[in-house]
C-alpha cells in the first residue's frame, strides 16, 4: 500500500508532526512517499528519510514559499493524480486541516480529521478520532480512494526507522493562485506549546488572569506555559494556550499542572507526558492519580518557591 504523507515545515525546518505522520504511515504500508512543498528546500528533504520515507518528493516554486491554500491545494492534488496513493496522511495543525478539507473537497474522497489512532481492517483504513466534544472515541472507516487522515500532533510517536529517502524533483503545477501573503509577523521570544520539552499549566487554582507566577516559572525552566479549559472559558488565557481534548495535545519531557483538578479532557491533552508533576490543595484531586510527583499545597507558595530553588541551581 502506498502512502503519501505532506510534509510541513517551516522557513525550512519541519514541524514535528511531519516525523510524527511519516512514523505512523509506517503503520499502514512499507511504501512511504513524502511531499515537501516550498522554495529552496531540497537540501533539507533528504532528512525525512530518517522517519521512514522510501521516496521524498520536492515541489519547489515561488508562489510555494509561503504557505496559500490556493497553490497547496493544486499541487497537492496534482501530485495525487500522478502518485495513486492509497491514503494520504497530514498532521492536524491549522495549516493540515485547512488543506486536508481543500482537498477532500476537490478529490471528493473520505477525510477524518484530528485522528488519534490508525489502523488497517484488511484493505480499509480505519481512523479512531474524538467526537461530541471529546465525550467519545470513535473509529471511522474510510471509503474510496485516497483515504484521507489528519493526524492530531504529540499523539503518534516519532521514531526513526531509515529508509532510502530518495530526493526526486515533482512539477510544481501552483494554477490560479487568488491569495497572496504580503506581510508575515512570528512570535518571537515564545516556545510553541505543542514542540516544548516542558510545559507550565494553570487552571481554575489561578483564581484569575494573573499568571506571573507560571510565567515566572517557565521562565526558569524555558518552557511554554498552557492552561485548563476552565481558564480559558474564563477569559484568564488565550485558546491557544489550552491543553486537553479541545484543545492542544501536548507530550513533553516535563509537564508541571497548576491548580488543575484533573478533568477527563484536559488529561486526555497531556497524559503522554514523560513527567507529570502536579501541584493542586485539594489532596483529592483526580490529577494526583496520573502524577509522578504530587504537591499538595497552596500553588502561590510552592510555585514561587520552586522557581526561587530552580534559579538558584541555574
Amino acid at each position: 500500500m502506498t502512502v503519501l504523507v505532506v510534509a510541513e515545515q517551516v522557513d525550512g525546518a519541519f514541524r514535528k508532526v511531519t516525523f510524527e505522520a511519516l512514523s505512523a504511515a509506517r503503520q499502514l504500508g512499507d511504501d512511504v512517499t513524502a511531499l515537501v512543498l516550498g522554495n529552496g528546500i531540497q537540501g533539507a528533504a533528504a532528512e525525512l528519510g530518517k522517519y521512514g520515507a522510501v521516496k521524498v518528493l520536492v515541489a519547489e516554486d515561488e508562489a510555494l514559499a509561503e504557505y496559500t491554500v490556493d497553490a497547496y491545494t493544486h499541487v497537492v492534488a496534482d501530485v495525487i493524480g500522478q502518485a495513486a496513493p492509497a491514503v494520504v496522511v497530514i498532521g492536524a495543525t491549522t495549516q493540515g486541516k485547512e488543506l486536508a478539507a481543500r482537498l477532500s473537497a476537490r478529490l471528493d474522497v473520505a477525510l477524518a480529521s484530528d485522528c488519534v489512532a490508525l489502523k488497517l481492517e484488511g484493505d480499509q483504513v480505519v481512523a479512531t478520532r474524538p467526537m461530541y466534544g471529546g465525550k467519545i472515541l470513535a473509529d471511522v472507516a474510510l471509503s474510496g480512494t485516497p483515504a484521507i487522515a489528519a493526524l492530531r500532533p504529540n499523539i503518534f510517536a516519532a521514531a526513526e526507522s531509515p529508509a532510502a529517502g530518495t530526493v526526486e524533483q515533482v512539477a510544481a503545477n501552483v494554477g490560479e493562485v487568488r491569495t497572496q501573503v504580503k506581510s508575515k509577523q512570528l512570535e518571537t521570544g515564545k516556545i510553541d506549546l505543542t514542540e516544548a520539552e516542558i510545559v507550565v499549566s494553570g487552571g481554575r487554582g489561578m483564581g484569575g488572569a494573573d499568571y506571573s507566577v507560571i510565567e515566572a516559572l517557565a521562565d526558569a525552566l524555558n518552557a511554554a506555559v498552557g492552561a485548563s479549559r476552565s481558564a480559558v472559558d474564563e477569559g484568564w488565557r488565550p485558546a491557544s494556550d489550552q491543553v486537553g481534548q479541545t484543545g492542544k495535545t501536548v507530550s513533553p519531557k516535563l509537564y508541571i499542572a497548576c491548580g488543575i483538578s484533573g478533568a477527563i479532557q484536559h488529561l486526555a491533552g497531556m497524559s503522554s507526558s514523560k513527567v507529570i508533576v502536579a501541584i493542586n490543595k485539594d489532596p483529592e484531586a483526580p490529577i494526583f492519580t496520573k502524577a509522578d510527583y504530587s504537591i499538595v499545597g497552596d500553588l502561590f507558595e510552592v510555585v514561587p518557591a520552586l522557581t526561587e530553588e530552580i534559579k538558584k541551581i541555574r
